[in-house]
């Protein structure tokens, strides 16, 4: 795989002049970014897939607050309805796609909505429910939406100035569009980062001016929920159970599972993967499945036998305080 993205350069290389030159567009004003008096701020990151934005939508719904009218606003991914649309208690994961259904699931006070077209999802959002403040799920690249605050988010283990475009590489931005960013979150960080390694981490990424730079680490919860009980992770070490992922990267939740001495079989699948009746019917036949809350929503009531882990952002150092501050100057 690695060899076949090392014989595509050449198309990495339309591919990056194609962005710079859209960019270009933008930046000069012939392409128009519209605007909005509602608060947006956006979460997003230049490479695909893997960098962890709902769980940093659901940090950001967390640090808002209920006392804040909130709505999110996604694409829907792999969602199987067109057009705009706004979740209610009827809604399902095929109307939302996975990622916005979880949030609608977990977070029911929260407006969330899905549109390919995000000025107009910001129109009908504000025209429907006026919330006080819109969250833009995976937008950072959609530049016909100018946000009020950017976050852009990079993986520990492939920062976006180690990176190239795509197919060779990741890159689907440009790495300069980094500076349009007012927070940089380093996602993914070993719980025993440094402060003199994140120092060197932020020398690579040399940030512009007013631009804060912050880490997160990976936290799974200890308690695995399934449609009636709560296992506790230590539970499993003997136990076979198979795990199932869906997801762009799930190498840190296999590397966890494995610092805990459990021994499993790991069934990797494409990101925000459907399953297959075919499928669903090998699945019924494990043991006990293990799987990630995302893929959870797509296979909850097809199987009985399963469990999932949720995960969160932890920020290291004085990162959640800075978060909490930048969002609070935002909002006055």
């Amino acid at each position: 795989m690695q060899v076949l993205r090392k014989l595509l350069f050449p198309v990495s290389l339309v591919y990056g002049t194609v962005v710079h030159l859209r960019n270009l567009l933008f930046d000069s004003g012939i392409l128009k970014s519209e605007t909005y008096k509602i608060l947006t701020i956006c979460v997003g990151n230049l490479s695909v897939g893997g960098t962890g934005k709902t769980p940093m939508i659901e940090l950001l719904i967390r640090t808002l607050g209920k006392e804040n009218s909130i709505a999110v606003l996604s694409r829907g991914y792999k969602r199987k309805s067109k057009g705009f649309h706004l979740s209610d208690p009827k809604s399902t994961i095929t109307e939302l796609g996975d990622e916005p259904y979880q949030i609608h699931l977990k977070f029911p006070e929260v407006f969330v909505a899905v549109d390919t077209d995000r000025r107009n999802g910001i129109s009908k959002l504000k025209s429907l429910i006026n919330p006080k403040v819109i969250l833009l799920d995976d937008a950072f690249q959609h530049r016909w939406v100018k946000a009020g605050l950017n976050i852009l988010l990079t993986s520990y283990d492939n920062l976006y100035v180690d990176d190239w475009f795509l197919p060779t590489g990741n890159l689907r931005d440009a790495k300069k569009e980094a500076n349009r960013a007012q927070l940089i979150i380093v996602t993914k960080c070993p719980e025993d980062l440094s402060k003199s390694s994140a120092n060197k981490i932020i020398k690579k990424i040399n940030p512009v001016e007013n631009q804060l730079v912050l880490f997160t680490k990976l936290e799974y919860d200890k308690g695995l929920k399934g449609q009636s009980e709560v296992l506790d992770i230590n539970q499993l070490r003997n136990t076979q159970f198979t795990l199932i992922t869906g997801i762009a990267n799930p190498e840190p939740l296999v590397t966890h599972l494995k610092s805990k001495g459990l021994k499993f079989e790991h069934l990797p699948f494409k990101d925000h993967h459907f399953f297959t009746e075919k499928e669903i019917e090998n699945l019924k036949k494990k043991r006990l499945i293990l799987t990630t809350e995302k893929d959870y929503v797509r296979l909850n009531g097809q199987l009985e036998n399963i469990i999932y882990i949720t995960v969160k952002h932890t920020f290291l150092f004085d990162g959640q305080l800075t978060l909490e501050k930048a969002i609070h100057e935002f909002m006055k």
